[in-house]
C-alpha cells in the first residue's frame, strides 16, 4: 500500500467511525467495523483506484458490516431489526448517490478513546486503532508486545467505555478541560515513545512519531485557537526537525554533537511560527514552555552559541507548572550547561534527596546517564564510568545502551592509557 493510500484511509478512518458510531450508538462494534472496511479498501483500492468519494464508499462497507455484526448478537433483538430495516434504505439507489455528511468527528473520537475510565495504555492504543486507523499488529509492535495480547487491551478497553456509559458526544463544559488534558497527554506519550522507543534495535520509531504529528495536526485543524494545542505541535514539529541528525549510521548522537545542517528548516519554521504566534497571549502552559525550549535550541548556530541560561529559566518556569521528575532532571542539565557541572551536581544531589530521581521509574536510568556525563566533566572519570555502565543496563533500547556502554569503555581506555607502568 502506497504512502498517499494510507495517509488517505487514516484521514478517512475517524470520520468513518464517527458516522457509524452515530447512526448505531455501538462504539465496541462500529470500531471493528471500521477496521474491517479499511481492510477491505486496502485490498481493492491499489488495483481497481480510489473511489471518487472515498468517505461514502467506507461508511457503506462499513455499514454493512455493522449490520452482520449486529445481526449476529441475538440479544438485541429489536436493534437488529432496527439495522435491517436501515440496510434496505442504503441500498437504494438515491441513498448511494449523496455522499457521506461532512462532520468532522476526530475531537469527539479522540475524547472518547482517552476516557478517565481507561488507563494511560489502554488510551494510547485505542486512539491508534480507532482514531489512526493502525492495525492491531501495528499497535502491538510498537508497545513490543504480541497481536492476540494487544487484541484482548484493547476488548478491554472498550468493554470498559461501554460498562462506563461513554457516550459518543462531545464533553461538557464541566469535564472539556479535564479530557482535553488527557488527550493532549495520550498523543505526547505517541509521540515520546516514537521519538525515543523502550525498547528495540533502533533509537526512534518514525511510524508513531509521524501518527503522532498527524493526530495533532487534525487537533490542531478544530481548535487552533487553543494555546496549548498550538505549542504541542510546535513542540512535536521541533523535536521532530532533529530526528535524522541523532544517529550516525546506527549509533547515538547527542544533541551538542549533532550536524545541524541536518536539521530540518521547515518543520523548524513550522514549528517556530507556531510557538511565537501564542506565546504573546500570557497563557503559557507546559507545552508552550517545552515547545519554547525546543526553539530555543533550533535558533542556535551551534551547541556553544546556545542559550543555555534562557533555558534553565525556562525549565524552572516549567517546572513549577508541572513539578514531575523528567522536567526536574532537564533543569539539571540546563543549569549545568549554563553554570557549570559543579553546580549541576549540587542541584542534582538536592533534587535526589528531595525528590529520589535516582529511583523514580521515570527518570531513574537516565539520572545515572546525567550524572555520569557531569562527573566526567568534572574529572572524576572512574565513577562517571561505572554509572554510564549502570545506566546501559538500565535500557532496553540498544542503540541508548550502546552509546552509553562506549562512553564507559572511552573512559576506561584513557584511564589504562594514562595509568603507570610497573616494571
Amino acid at each position: 500500500m502506497n504512502h498517499e493510500l494510507e495517509h488517505l484511509l487514516r484521514t478517512e478512518a475517524p470520520q468513518v467511525l464517527g458516522a457509524l458510531v452515530r447512526r448505531f450508538g455501538r462504539f465496541d462494534i462500529a470500531e471493528d467495523a471500521v477496521q474491517e472496511a479499511l481492510l477491505t479498501a486496502s485490498q481493492t483500492w491499489p488495483a481497481e483506484g480510489a473511489p471518487e468519494n472515498p468517505r461514502s464508499w467506507l461508511i457503506r462497507v462499513g455499514y454493512r458490516r455493522m449490520v452482520d455484526l449486529i445481526r449476529s448478537d441475538q440479544a438485541r433483538h429489536r436493534r437488529e431489526q432496527r439495522a435491517g430495516a436501515d440496510e434496505l434504505a442504503m441500498r437504494g439507489p438515491e441513498r448511494r448517490a449523496h455522499p457521506a455528511r461532512e462532520t468532522d468527528d476526530s475531537l469527539t473520537l479522540l475524547m472518547l478513546c482517552c476516557h478517565p475510565a481507561l488507563d494511560p495504555t489502554s488510551q494510547v492504543a485505542l486512539t491508534l486503532r480507532a482514531v489512526g486507523g493502525l492495525t492491531t499488529a501495528e499497535i502491538a509492535h510498537a508497545h513490543g508486545t504480541t497481536e492476540p495480547t494487544m487484541g484482548a487491551r484493547i476488548s478491554r478497553a472498550k468493554q470498559r467505555l461501554a460498562r462506563a456509559g461513554a457516550r459518543f458526544t462531545p464533553p461538557t463544559e464541566a469535564d472539556r478541560d479535564s479530557r482535553m488534558a488527557a488527550v493532549m497527554r495520550v498523543l505526547y506519550l505517541i509521540f515520546n515513545e516514537g521519538y525515543t522507543a523502550t525498547s528495540g534495535d533502533r533509537l526512534a520509531r518514525v511510524d508513531l512519531t509521524r501518527e503522532a504529528i498527524r493526530l495533532t495536526r487534525m487537533l490542531h485543524a478544530t481548535l487552533d485557537d487553543d494555546a496549548e494545542v498550538t505549542g504541542l505541535l510546535a513542540l512535536m514539529l521541533l523535536t521532530e526537525s532533529r530526528r535524522t541528525a541523532r544517529t550516525d549510521g546506527n549509533d547515538l548522537v547527542p544533541l551538542d554533537e549533532q550536524d545541524r545542517t541536518r536539521w530540518d528548516r521547515d518543520l523548524i519554521d513550522e514549528g517556530t511560527a507556531l510557538i511565537d504566534g501564542v506565546w504573546r497571549r500570557n497563557e503559557i502552559g507546559p507545552y508552550q514552555l517545552q515547545a519554547a525550549i525546543a526553539a530555543v535550541h533550533s535558533a542556535a548556530a551551534s551547541s556553544e552559541q546556545t542559550d543555555w541560561a534562557q533555558i534553565a529559566v525556562l525549565y524552572l518556569w516549567l517546572e513549577r507548572l508541572t513539578p514531575t521528575a523528567p522536567v526536574q532532571l532537564s533543569r539539571v542539565v540546563a543549569v549545568a550547561h549554563a553554570h557549570g557541572p559543579a553546580r549541576g551536581l549540587a542541584l542534582l544531589d538536592d533534587l535526589d534527596q528531595r525528590h529520589h530521581l535516582d529511583r523514580h521509574p521515570l527518570t531513574r536510568q537516565r539520572e545515572h546517564a546525567v550524572r555520569a556525563h557531569l562527573l566526567q566533566m568534572t574529572g572524576d572519570t572512574t565513577r562517571a564510568a561505572a554509572l554510564y555502565r549502570q545506566a546501559a543496563d538500565l535500557t532496553a533500547n540498544r542503540v541508548e545502551q550502546r552509546y552509553l556502554l562506549g562512553k564507559a569503555s572511552e573512559i576506561s581506555t584513557d584511564l589504562e592509557g594514562h595509568a603507570p607502568h610497573v616494571r
